[in-house]
């Protein structure tokens, strides 16, 4: 299974003739995303016992989503027969003459008199239990077809975001590098600038021990210590390239390790003592929204 997207588009259509009634229909299917798969459909009241059957064939293809789901059917033999009501009719017309000859009321229209609720009858056709059940099967075939082409379009947009995450991971990786290239120049930096500060603020007069001092060092690199972090944080990357490497549908675990990514990156920030480390952090942070921002758009 390749990285899908969740947004995709798809289009399928068909004739058949059942018994005595030709039927043209056309399917088409919207995907947006999704925390979970959201299945919405739009039938023809007469098919709407169709619904469940279609969300099930959907299933089989898609875990995450929403998708809308639209069914135009038409057949030859729709055409709505009307029926008049000639007896009613007559009825009315003669009233209406007694009236305009008495000069009660002006003599009405036909189409007035066709208008009244009752004259006019329209006949639809309607369809047997049978007649529906064969066509439900050739309608759930197309369907298919149709679920078949919304993946095959979510995996071309997958494909585009599996290249944008590749990138995203490596430079990722190589702030990462980065911080850690800085970090080892930090054990130097504190004690360098311990010892500026006991100089500008204590004097050169003041006696401190090699040994007081090298505790206070000590003390100051293991609260700036952050190769824990550095360590998950590779851990992470070897994760997120696993996953992305599984050929399954990976967007739930990825948005998980998005948010750990970004915990490591807070504390980080937070932890260092040094000011490029921090900036590096930012740009890191910066680097994992984006990651982010990718992962929610994946199956």
């Amino acid at each position: 299974m390749k990285i899908s997207s969740m947004t995709g588009f798809s289009r399928s259509s068909g004739r058949c003739q059942v018994r005595d009634t030709l039927f043209d229909w056309a399917f088409e299917m919207k995907s947006v995303n999704g925390k979970n798969l959201d299945f919405k459909v739009r039938l023809p009241s007469w098919l709407d016992v169709m619904s469940l059957e279609l969300k099930s064939v959907a299933q089989k293809y898609f875990e995450r989503g929403t998708i809308n789901v639209n069914l135009d059917i038409s057949a030859d033999a729709e055409t709505p027969k009307v029926k008049i009501n000639e007896e009613l009719l007559n009825l009315l017309s003669e009233t209406a003459l007694n009236l305009a000859q008495s000069g009660k009321v002006n003599m009405p229209t036909a189409g007035e008199l066709l208008n009244i609720n009752g004259v006019v009858e329209i006949e639809r056709k309607t369809y047997d239990d049978e007649l529906i059940d064969e066509l439900k099967k050739v309608l759930l075939a197309d369907f298919e077809k149709c679920c078949i082409g919304l993946q095959n379009d979510r995996q071309k947009e997958g494909e585009k975001i599996a290249e944008v995450l590749g990138g995203l991971l490596k430079k990722i990786s190589d702030i990462v590098e980065q911080i850690v290239e800085k970090a080892e120049k930090v054990p130097t930096t504190i004690a360098e600038k311990l010892k500026q500060q006991i100089s500008e603020f204590l004097g050169n007069d003041i006696n401190i021990t090699e040994e007081r001092l090298a505790q206070e060092i000590v003390f100051l690199v293991n609260k700036a210590d952050i190769r824990e972090e550095i360590d998950r944080l590779r851990a992470h990357l070897k994760t997120a390239e696993q996953l992305l490497n599984s050929g399954q549908s990976v967007g739930r675990r990825m948005d998980f390790l998005c948010q750990e990514f970004n915990r490591e990156a807070n504390t980080t920030c937070s932890k260092a003592a040094d000011v490029q480390i921090i900036n590096c952090g930012m740009e890191l942070k910066a680097t994992i929204e984006q990651l982010r921002e990718q992962v929610q758009n994946m199956e």
